[in-house]
């Protein structure tokens, strides 16, 4: 996308957001906070354990929409830079989704861990090790099926972990692939008891088939060797020390991974060359999630705000896009959000394009039905076109979904005019 169309993408989505927080149409009885804390009991760790979960801004629950869910391992400690990349990258980038962030403050060598060990690095392990199946079963059994009965989801499913949650995201990866569909595995321990993981992946990955499932990973390269500064990304995998057995696990098994293109995995991995294992969540979180959700992106961007673009070729571009989106999800989805469609129908309203714009208020009625705004949004095309009866039409259908002050208002006004 070049910058022009950037800017203008982003115009029209703040017109939308702005117009869908004057309208306030959304029942508030019928939404959740977007924001909750809270924990199960689980029978397999015998324990609490605690996550938090954020939702839309658009979730309803009198809504059909359900959501694509991204689970970050150590969720509280890495919270803000989920939330940091999601909240600057929805819409256009990545799909409305749902967040959880799984607690792993407590017993975290336990859980993430792949294998026993009772020495690492030449110290004695002072915390109990190898329960990553462990962990694997509680999120199976106990942390899926809870969020999924709590909560408007779809399978369509990412997980998320740095250092040895990054090992553990690997082996979900091998050995539990039909968990998840994307991960992204941060600075991962897969030097983990001698390679142990980083040897079985690569049978794994070279007999397994991993169609439609994708893998992001980084390294943390601004310090390869804890001693020896001349050890650099070039020349890494000469050094034979155990302070590069971290680092050089990683390039073996992504350079292995990348390899290997007949399992069908899509992969991609990325040297951060100024950054520390802990300050590579951000950029890796930022990247992973841009890779993973590279389809989900326009297709032509700049045709859609292009004037001289027609409505049939429009329309065109947005069937295609679906078709993309209902393969990649695996279940039929719209071809834009429902801000996007409100965006690009005020954005024409502004350009003098009245066809366009009830183009793309219309799509909005059709694929989001049960929102209050799609129809207030209608409502305002009419009214720019000078059509009373059609505004009272719609803003009357806002207002029985919604049953909201500003549509009752709206109502009111508009019959003192007929």
């Amino acid at each position: 996308m070049n910058r022009i169309s950037l800017l203008i993408l982003i115009s029209l989505i703040t017109i939308s957001l702005n117009q869908l927080n004057a309208q306030s149409t959304e029942n508030t009885s019928q939404l959740h906070e977007a924001e909750t804390l809270d924990s199960i009991y689980s029978k397999t760790l015998k324990e609490y354990r605690h996550f938090w979960v954020k939702l839309p801004e658009n979730y309803n629950t009198s809504n059909s929409v359900k959501y694509p869910v991204i689970y970050l391992l150590d969720g509280f400690s890495l919270k803000n830079s989920l939330e940091t990349v999601y909240d600057n990258y929805w819409g256009h980038y990545l799909p409305h989704m749902i967040l959880v962030g799984i607690s792993n403050r407590n017993n975290r060598t336990r859980d993430l861990t792949t294998s026993q060990i009772k020495m690492r690095r030449g110290t004695e392990m002072d915390a109990e090790t190898g329960g990553a199946e462990n962990f694997t079963q509680f999120i199976e059994k106990e942390l899926l099926p809870h969020i999924d009965n709590m909560y408007l989801t779809t399978p369509y499913r990412t997980l998320i972990g740095h250092s040895y949650a990054g090992l553990f995201t690997i082996n979900m990866l091998v050995n539990h692939s039909q968990l998840f569909k994307n991960y992204i595995a941060i600075d991962p321990s897969i030097e983990w008891d001698n390679q142990k993981l980083l040897k079985q992946a690569k049978e794994k990955l070279k007999t397994g088939i991993y169609e439609g499932k994708s893998l992001f990973v980084s390294l943390a390269a601004e310090q390869l060797h804890m001693q020896n500064e001349k050890i650099t990304i070039e020349n890494i995998m000469n050094d034979s020390s155990e302070f590069t057995l971290f680092a050089r696990s990683i390039i073996d098994f992504s350079k292995f991974a990348a390899s290997q293109k007949q399992n069908g995995l899509h992969f991609s991995w990325r040297v951060y060359p100024e950054d520390l294992h802990g300050t590579v969540p951000l950029p890796s979180i930022r990247d992973g999630l841009i890779f993973l959700f590279k389809w989900y992106q326009f297709e032509s961007p700049q045709r859609y705000n292009n004037p001289d673009t027609s409505v049939n070729e429009l329309v065109e571009l947005l069937k295609n896009q679906e078709k993309v989106y209902s393969k990649h999800f695996g279940y039929s989805t719209p071809p834009m959000i429902e801000e996007l469609f409100s965006g690009y129908g005020y954005m024409n309203m502004q350009m003098g394009q009245p066809e366009k714009a009830y183009m793309f208020f219309k799509m909005n009625i059709d694929y989001y039905p049960k929102s209050a705004n799609v129809y207030d949004s209608m409502a305002d095309y009419y009214q720019s076109q000078n059509d009373t009866v059609n505004t009272l039409k719609y803003v009357t259908k806002a207002y029985e979904i919604s049953g909201n002050e500003y549509h009752k208002k709206r109502m009111e006004e508009l019959k003192t005019k007929e």
